[in-house]
């Protein structure tokens, strides 16, 4: 609020306590002080060159420092950083520009510099804008979805797959994990099965005939020739041992005497008619 002074009033300055009459004064805390004093007590000092920042000048303010509007500038290449964005590094400021050039990444695709607070993707040392991570093959970006590189390449999942992945010999589609291998070829698990009866051989033991692969089961009940005394499969397999006569088989434990039952393995017998006999019993005849 001003106040009337008459002559005959005194009126100075806070400070000095000199005359104010006829010179420019600053109203503060209710207290007057001339120009001088008022710099000197109240001015803030600029970081930059030291002295005060006068009380008519344009001041900015930075993380707890002072500036002349004049001494707030890039500490790379002088430009006036008072209207424009900055970044402090090492408490040097530096407009973006030169920040960029001296810190940023470049885009390995492009070569142009990844700036602060873009979308970027990072990859064994390297650096993206996100639209420049793409695919060799399908040339589209991969963002956030999962790629598989191949040398200096990248590729999408189901363009590696096609391009690739080594294709299941049953169903002609690609095997993306595991699988089975025969005769060099590449199966799925699940299309690797019986040619009889479809069951899963992953894992199983299993033979073939003809190229083609066969449970133990299936192929003993199609192709093996049968005991004569069960008439079951004789396969071999297993470590199972059996006997052949002339055209007749048998296995180990099934090779007996047809009259007595004795074991024959490892023993003389004699044919009679469909029956083997061991020595007793056919000299009993």
């Amino acid at each position: 609020m001003e106040k009337e002074i008459t002559m005959t009033d005194r009126f100075d300055c806070d400070n000095c306590k000199e005359s104010l009459y006829g010179r420019k004064y600053i109203q503060s805390d209710d207290s007057p002080y001339c120009i001088p004093c008022y710099d000197s007590l109240f001015s803030n000092t600029c970081d930059e060159c030291k002295e005060l920042i006068g009380h008519d000048a344009r001041e900015l303010f930075y993380e707890d420092r002072h500036y002349h509007e004049h001494c707030f500038r890039c500490f790379r290449c002088d430009r006036s950083l008072a209207d424009e964005p900055f970044t402090s590094q090492d408490d040097a400021l530096l407009c973006n520009d030169c920040y960029c050039n001296e810190f940023s990444s470049k885009c390995v695709a492009c070569d142009k510099i990844v700036m602060p607070g873009t979308r970027k993707l990072e990859y064994a040392g390297s650096t993206w804008h996100e639209g420049c991570f793409i695919c060799h093959s399908c040339s589209q970006p991969i963002g956030s979805k999962s790629f598989i590189p191949d040398k200096d390449e990248h590729y999408c999942v189901p363009c590696y797959e096609d391009k690739f992945a080594p294709r299941c010999t049953r169903c002609k589609k690609t095997l993306t994990k595991g699988g089975v291998t025969y005769r060099d070829e590449p199966w799925h698990k699940e299309c690797f099965v019986c040619t009889s009866c479809k069951t899963q051989l992953a894992g199983q033991h299993f033979t073939s005939r003809d190229d083609s692969p066969y449970c133990l089961k299936c192929f003993g009940n199609l192709y093996a020739k049968k005991c004569e005394a069960c008439s079951k499969p004789i396969t071999g397999f297993g470590g199972g041992k059996y006997i052949s006569f002339e055209d007749r088989q048998w296995h180990q434990p099934c090779f007996t005497c047809s009259q007595c039952s004795v074991s024959l393995v490892g023993a003389g017998f004699f044919p009679d008619g469909d029956r083997i006999l061991c020595r007793d019993c056919h000299t009993s005849l």
